[in-house]
C-alpha cells in the first residue's frame, strides 16, 4: 500500500486531476497484489451506490435549487440588515451570510465562490482590499463545514459509521462559534485597516423583524432536516430528497422567482457538480479497499499509541496530520482515505467519534484556504483579482480565529456533545 500512496502523491504533484491519481494509485495496487480486477470494478461501483451517499449529490442540487429560488438574497438582506452598524460590515455579512447558508451550500468552496461574486464587488466600491475580502470570504465559507447539512459530515459519518443526526446536531456548536469567533477578528482587523461603519446605529427591531420574516423559508430549512432525521421520519438521504422538492417549492410557489429556465440551467449545473464528486467517491472505493486489504489502520494506530498514550496530544497530533494533509487534498478525499485509518485508532484512546468529527472536517476544511493546493484560496483571489499572497497576508486572523475553535473542541469536548446528547442521548460509543 506504501507504494499506491507513494504513486498517488506523485501523480498529485505532477497536476493529475485528484480523482485520476486516486484511481491509478489504487489500480497500481491492485496490479501489485496482483489481485482480481472483478473487485476493483465491484468496489468503485459499491461505493459510488451507497444509499446513504446518495444524500450528497442530492443536497448539491438542493443548493443550486436554493441559490435560484431567491433563498441566498433574502439570507443576505437579512445578514445585511443585522451587520451594517459594525466595522467591515460587508465582512460581516460574510461571515453571518456563511452561518445562515450552511444548511443550503453544504460546500465550503461553493459558498466562498458565491460570496466572493454576490458581495465582491460592494467591497471594491467601499475601498476594501482586494486581500482582505478574498480572504474573509474565503474563510467564512469554512463554517460550511459543521453547519447542517455539511457533505463533509455526511461522508464522515457513511464511511465512519458514526450517527449522522448526532453530527448535524454537534455541527452547530463549532459553526455558530466560529462565525462569532470571525466576526470579531473581522471587526478588529477592519477598524485597524479603517473600514468603517455604514451605518452609525444597529437597525431597529422592526427592520430586522422584516427581514427575519422574508427568510422565513431559508431560516426554517435546516431545523426541518434536523427534526425530520432525529424523529426517524426521513433517513438522510430521503431528506436530501426532501430538500430539491422544498425548494422548487419556495421558489416556484412562494417566492416565484424561479422558473422552468432557470430549473433547467440548475439541473445542467448541478450534473456538473455531481459528476465530480462521484467519481472521486468511485475510485475512493478501490483505494480504500487497499487500506484495509493491508491492514493499515492497525499499523497507524500501532505507531501513533508508540509515540503517546495521551488522548489530547494524540489528537494534536492527528490534528497536524489533517492540516497538513490539507494543504494538498481535497477535503472529500481526505474523508474518504483517512476516516477509516484514523477513527479507530481515536476511539481507542477515548475520543468520542462524533468529537473527532467535527474536528476532522473543520481541519480538513481548513485545507481549502492553505496553499499549495488550495481550490477556494484560488479561488476567491482569481474572483477578486488579487495574488494569493495578498489573500493569505490578509486572512491571519481569520485563520487564527479558525484554529482557535479547534483548540476548543480539543480542550473541551463536553460542549460539542451538549446538543447531541441533549437530543439523541448520552452515546455509548
Amino acid at each position: 500500500m506504501a507504494i499506491a500512496i507513494l504513486i498517488f502523491f506523485i501523480f498529485l504533484l505532477l497536476g493529475m486531476p485528484v480523482a485520476f491519481s486516486i484511481g491509478l494509485s489504487g489500480f497500481s495496487f491492485f496490479l501489485i497484489r496482483d489481485l482480481p480486477m472483478s473487485i476493483l470494478v465491484q468496489k468503485s461501483i459499491s461505493t459510488s451506490q451507497s444509499f446513504t451517499m446518495l444524500a450528497i449529490p442530492l443536497f448539491i442540487l438542493a443548493g443550486n435549487l436554493m441559490n435560484a429560488c431567491g433563498i441566498t438574497k433574502r439570507l443576505m438582506h437579512l445578514a445585511s440588515v443585522c451587520t451594517g452598524h459594525m466595522y467591515g460590515n460587508i465582512g460581516q455579512v460574510s461571515c453571518l451570510l456563511s452561518t445562515l447558508m450552511g444548511g443550503v451550500s453544504g460546500s465550503a468552496v461553493a459558498d466562498a465562490a458565491m460570496q466572493s461574486r454576490i458581495l465582491g464587488p460592494e467591497m471594491n466600491r467601499l475601498g476594501y482590499a482586494r486581500g482582505w475580502s478574498a480572504a474573509i470570504n474565503g474563510l467564512s465559507g469554512l463554517i460550511v463545514a459543521t453547519i447542517p447539512p455539511s457533505m463533509g459530515l455526511i461522508i464522515y459519518g457513511t464511511v465512519g459509521e458514526v450517527s449522522i443526526g448526532r453530527l448535524f446536531m454537534a455541527g452547530w456548536f463549532p459553526g455558530i462559534l466560529m462565525c462569532v469567533l470571525l466576526m470579531v477578528a473581522t471587526s478588529w482587523s477592519a477598524k485597524h485597516f479603517g473600514y468603517t461603519p455604514e451605518k452609525s446605529k444597529p437597525a431597529p427591531l422592526s427592520e430586522v423583524f422584516k427581514a427575519i420574516v422574508d427568510s422565513f423559508w431559508a431560516l426554517v430549512f435546516p431545523f426541518m432536516l434536523i427534526i425530520l432525521i432525529r424523529f426517524g421520519i426521513m433517513s438522510p438521504s430521503e431528506s436530501g430528497a426532501f430538500a430539491c422538492i422544498y425548494a422548487i417549492v419556495v421558489g416556484m410557489f412562494i417566492y416565484r422567482e424561479m422558473n422552468v429556465k432557470d430549473f433547467m440551467k440548475v439541473l445542467k449545473d448541478s450534473v456538473k457538480d455531481v459528476t465530480v464528486i462521484t467519481i472521486i467517491l468511485a475510485f475512493s472505493g478501490i483505494f480504500g479497499y487497499g487500506v484495509v486489504y493491508d491492514d493499515l489502520t492497525t499499523a497507524i494506530a500501532s505507531a501513533l499509541v508508540g509515540i503517546t498514550s495521551n488522548s489530547t496530544i494524540l489528537l494534536i497530533l492527528v490534528i497536524l496530520f489533517l492540516l497538513l494533509c490539507g494543504m494538498f487534498m481535497e477535503t472529500t478525499v481526505i474523508a474518504l482515505i483517512l476516516t477509516p485509518i484514523l477513527l479507530p485508532v481515536m476511539k481507542s484512546v477515548g475520543v468520542d467519534p462524533v468529537v473527532f468529527g467535527m474536528i476532522m472536517m473543520t481541519c480538513v476544511t481548513f485545507g481549502v484556504m492553505t496553499p499549495p493546493v488550495g481550490t477556494a484560496l484560488y479561488t476567491v483571489s482569481s474572483i477578486m483579482d488579487c495574488p494569493i499572497e495578498d489573500t493569505v497576508r490578509y486572512g491571519w486572523p481569520f485563520y487564527a480565529a479558525v484554529l482557535f475553535v479547534v483548540l476548543v473542541m480539543v480542550l473541551f469536548p463536553d460542549l460539542v456533545l451538549f446538543l447531541p446528547n441533549l437530543v439523541y442521548g448520552v452515546s455509548a460509543a
